[in-house]
């Protein structure tokens, strides 16, 4: 098997390390022929002398395809599995493997790398997909065609036609999110969105990107889950800010009932007002 994409579960946020990343580590043994990842996390150093883990930051690798290429996948040898995240920038990641370490078209790391980041402009193909991808985000049926849409070369007419379609119903859920930045009020260098008793299908990732356009930091919370965001080039790492030991430090989650800490760990790194 090779793990694509997956970050160690991050500490501080519901899960564990010892219980979730090492168990699956643990439990595939021999079986694990090879761990990419671009997440922060700090144990990566713990694994630094197992050539199976190809570990970076995000500052390093803005996405994980990227770091896939054709010496990677043959040091690898023979796979039968692929385990990967569900987004762009996994499925891209696990076709870029099938495809012995070959990008599925030319561009195709870059896409992801705007997409994942998200800094600069995907190609309008990236788009699509991106789009019916958080549309169904569940869709395990869909996630499995697009993996093999870019696997032959993301040129089936027939394929992309049904993701087009697919990418149209995002746009309502990008419309609510616009309805309900008007929520956001700011306090400081920071953005913050109470969404609770919100009925709206919406979309978090554009909404966050609306309150990253009025502050350097976007916050949005509801009944159970407060998310955070800054540019990837902001210098803010709210992995540290939160005391979370991994995962993306310009995108964290936590739970609801942190919202009192999180302010005010916000207002004391001078990236929040009080109100």
């Amino acid at each position: 098997m090779v793990v694509l994409d997956i970050a160690f579960a991050a500490e501080g946020t519901g899960t564990s390390f010892e219980k979730v990343t090492k168990k699956l580590i643990d439990g595939l043994g021999s079986r694990l022929a090879m761990w990419v990842d671009h997440h922060d996390h700090r144990l990566h150093p713990t694994y630094k002398a197992d050539t199976r883990f190809v570990l970076a930051t995000k500052a390093e690798h803005g996405a994980c395809p990227e770091m896939i290429d054709e010496a990677l996948v043959a040091r690898a040898g023979v796979v039968d599995t692929i385990l990967c995240h569900g987004d762009f920038d996994g499925l891209a990641s696990a076709a870029k493997w099938i495809r012995g370490g070959k990008e599925p078209y030319e561009g195709a790391d870059a896409d992801a790398r705007a997409i994942d980041t998200r800094m600069g402009t995907p190609s309008p193909r990236a788009q699509v997909i991106d789009r019916a991808l958080r549309a169904r985000m569940n869709d395990d049926a869909l996630k499995g065609m697009v993996v093999r849409f870019f696997a032959t070369g993301a040129d089936d007419a027939t394929i992309f036609r049904e993701l087009e379609t697919i990418a149209e119903s995002v746009r309502v859920m990008e419309d609510n999110a616009r309805t309900l930045s008007k929520r956001y009020e700011i306090q400081g260098d920071t953005a913050v969105c109470d969404v609770r008793g919100n009925t709206l299908f919406y979309d978090k990732t554009i909404l966050l990107l609306l309150g990253q356009e009025r502050a350097r930091v976007a916050l949005v919370y509801d009944d159970t889950t407060i998310t955070l965001a800054a540019r990837f080039d902001s210098g803010i790492n709210l992995l540290e800010l939160l005391e979370i030991q991994g995962g993306m430090p310009t995108r964290v989650s936590v739970p609801a009932s942190r919202l009192s800490d999180v302010l005010e760990r916000l207002v004391k790194a001078g990236l929040a007002a009080r109100v």
